[in-house]
């Protein structure tokens, strides 16, 4: 039995066996049992069964083989001689698989809510009578591929040396080799149908080489020891619907140029705790080759971005942030991924991880495939990502980026280049039931995890239950008020009568879905200006017309974000490739900057210490306009309430002249200045407002009492009721 068939030969020499465990390895014979090895470039190879060493005979192809008397299979090491060395090791071909039936079944229904332990290279031990072997196990999901194996170092990247088997019909291929442990670099090897033979990173791998490499890297298992597990117990105690929410949005690589996730550990969550925000937001952190992408465009679904450190690195961050109640909300891409061909792009040769169909597995706009949403494997690779990440990194929220590009098959298509949905329509329907299943399954898994919807659309439910056919989001961002809000704000304030509208429509809608309002990244890059440069005059005006904005954004129904720079009105746009313009701060005009710096700041702590700004924010009941009609003098009035009747009355004076006596209608009598955007504190002009303001008892707006006070221009305060 020591010769093989000349066709299993022929395709093992070629890397397209779908069983190499079934030629390779321990097998019985009619006169007992033979052990075959290929070690390629070996010289000679002994077999070791405990004491006794057996020359084994070379038959070709770098193949050795020994035949046994015994019919039992041992156990047994290989000593391998090459010309300048020699190794003991495990015969990765006489271990079973590490994926059980049961794994193979819950895959191939994509119902593996863990895929990451199954899939991937997961380090792993056994224990045999000759001692404990150290390992790595790979698995791949690769069912059109003709033959697959690892590649690294440790083979010269010849995929003749560690072919994996298939595993039935599941498209999962597998291998575990001994003596590969945590830091090895590796690939796979994929000889497509076509011929080719296709190196590519692993879709599950956990750690990767930072780009311009594209190699994957073998992970521990996580060593890093939390701290957090108060801080968890008490989220998944909380609403967070009915609880504050102030977000400082981040990318990682240009808050301050050359710092890694350790260092972001003390200087960042600093920053971000001394400014008072509740929680910060990433873009995406997951491995993603091109830089200028700000992370949208993701190669490594599993792997934090090794460009700032390692997955525990990554750890440190979140657990640091935690310790300082500051909760971690990261970006996750499922709407669509790369081309590059080491990557998930035709990743076996066929279109595995993207639709088929070009009309529905391309976005020819951003250069990028989109999709199966409808695959079962596909689906539980995105499902099992976002757990991944919950898990293994304790994230408080993913916010899920372009949503509407996947809820609509016509999504920036022309006709002709779309296919509708089975009942003619233009809805993905596919799409529609992976975004509920993502958050069914991790609100399920974690209560108190937030899920955020990037949705530009009219889409309903975006935010209602999975149950009640909603999509099931916690929040959605709300990004007709951010349009209309920074229409309005650039306009010089004698235009601004002629849109009223613009500045009062949202509340039309404000709790048709439960909202974030964001001042995001999107809005300070690609020739749109930073939000200093969108307000209108010189610097002084500037500095009054960003500071009356941010008051109107901390008072208006719905959670708040802000970019990282817009905290102190960075004047230029964003750019990845620069750290935030801190120097804003310092020397000339410095004074408008920190002003800004401290407002922030300081509505931070009254909007987090005062309920009735955030309590009913999904509610009609926490919102009532005293003033919402008067264009002529450009003001709004409102009254923010809290479930247990507190209330903050917000008075914005949105013109370029001072309104000294200004009366309306409130339903309380008296009242105390909290907040006013005007004050000298904040490099405004510092008028002397009264500390105890009281309205008289006189009809008026409806209400029984009339308020008068003094509205500086360009600015916003807060009153709360006492």
């Amino acid at each position: 039995m020591t010769v093989i068939d000349p066709n299993d030969r022929k395709r093992l020499t070629q890397c397209r066996h779908h069983a190499p465990h079934d030629i390779y390895g321990w097998h019985r014979t009619d006169n007992g049992s033979v052990v075959r090895t290929r070690q390629l470039g070996a010289v000679r190879v002994e077999l070791l069964i405990h004491n006794t060493s057996i020359e084994m005979t070379p038959v070709g192809d770098d193949i050795f083989v020994a035949e046994l008397s015994d019919t039992y299979a041992p156990d047994y090491r290989l000593r391998v001689f090459y010309p300048a060395s020699e190794k003991i090791i495990a015969d990765p071909y006489r271990f079973l698989p590490t994926l059980s039936d049961f794994d193979l079944h819950l895959i191939g229904e994509g119902r593996h809510e863990r895929l990451w332990e199954v899939l991937g290279a997961n380090v792993r031990e056994f224990d045999t009578p000759q001692g404990t072997v150290h390992g790595t196990s790979f698995a791949v999901w690769a069912p059109n591929a003709e033959g697959v194996a690892v590649v690294g170092d440790f083979c010269a990247w010849n995929p003749n040396q560690y072919p994996m088997r298939s595993l039935g019909s599941s498209g999962v291929w597998e291998i575990f080799i001994p003596g590969i442990g945590v830091g090895t670099e590796y690939k796979y090897a994929i000889q497509t149908k076509d011929g080719y033979r296709r190196d590519k990173a692993d879709p599950l791998a956990k750690a990767t080489k930072a780009p311009p490499e594209t190699v994957s890297v073998v992970s521990s298992t996580s060593l890093f020891e939390w701290t957090d597990q108060d801080y968890l117990e008490k989220r998944s105690q909380k609403d967070q619907t009915n609880e504050p929410m102030s977000i400082y949005e981040v990318h990682v690589g240009s808050w301050m140029i050359g710092k890694g996730y350790r260092e972001l550990a003390t200087d960042l969550v600093d920053y971000v705790a001394e400014q008072g925000f509740t929680h910060v937001e990433f873009l995406p952190v997951a491995e993603h080759p091109f830089g200028g992408s700000w992370g949208y465009q993701v190669s490594g679904y599993y792997a934090p971005s090794a460009r700032w450190g390692s997955p525990d690195d990554f750890r440190a961050l979140v657990n640091a942030f935690h310790e300082r109640g500051i909760g971690v909300i990261v970006d996750w891409v499922p709407a669509h991924f790369p081309k590059d061909d080491w990557a998930l792009a035709r990743f076996d040769g066929t279109a595995l991880y993207e639709h088929p169909d070009w009309r529905r597995g391309e976005q020819k706009d951003w250069g990028t495939y989109v999709f199966n949403f409808g695959r079962n494997e596909v689906r539980n690779f995105l499902v099992a990502n976002a757990l991944y990440w919950v898990e293994e990194f304790h994230l408080d929220g993913l916010r899920v980026d372009a949503v509407a590009s996947m809820l609509y098959l016509d999504y920036s298509r022309n006709d002709g280049e779309w296919l509708p949905n089975e009942y003619g329509g233009r809805e993905n329907l596919d799409a529609v039931r992976l975004l509920q299943e993502f958050n069914a399954t991790v609100h399920r898994e974690h209560p108190g995890i937030v899920t955020v919807a990037e949705e530009s659309t009219a889409w309903p439910g975006v935010t209602a239950m999975t149950s009640d056919d909603g999509l099931g989001f916690t929040l959605k961002w709300n990004m007709g008020w951010m349009n209309d809000t920074l229409e309005y704000f650039k306009l010089d304030p004698v235009h601004r009568s002629y849109h009223h509208n613009e500045i009062t429509f949202s509340l039309v809608y404000a709790f048709s879905e439960k909202y974030v309002l964001p001042f995001s990244h999107d809005e300070v890059v690609h020739g749109k200006n930073s939000l200093w440069g969108r307000m209108p005059g010189d610097d002084w005006n500037k500095a009054a017309g960003l500071r009356a904005l941010y008051g109107y954004m901390y008072s208006h129904p719905g959670k708040k974000l802000l970019f990282m720079g817009q905290e102190f009105g960075q004047t230029g746009e964003w750019d990845e490739a620069h750290s935030v313009d801190w120097s804003n701060l310092e020397g000339w005009g410095e004074e408008y900057h920190r002003g800004i710096q401290r407002l922030v700041h300081d509505m931070n702590a009254i909007y987090t210490t005062h309920p009735a700004l955030y309590r009913q924010d999904n509610t009609p009941a926490g919102f009532q306009w005293v003033k919402g009609d008067d264009s002529e003098h450009n003001v709004l009035a409102y009254i923010r309430w809290s479930d247990d009747g507190q209330a903050l009355l917000a008075v914005v004076n949105l013109s370029g002249s001072s309104h000294e006596a200004y009366t309306f209608g409130v339903p309380l009598k008296d009242w105390e200045l909290v907040l006013n955007s005007d004050a000298d504190i904040y490099a405004g002009a510092g008028n002397d407002l009264p500390h105890q303001v009281h309205a008289e008892r006189r009809d008026w707006d409806g209400q029984q009492y009339a308020l008068t006070v003094h509205m500086p221009a360009n600015s916003v305060q807060w009153y709360r009721a006492v």
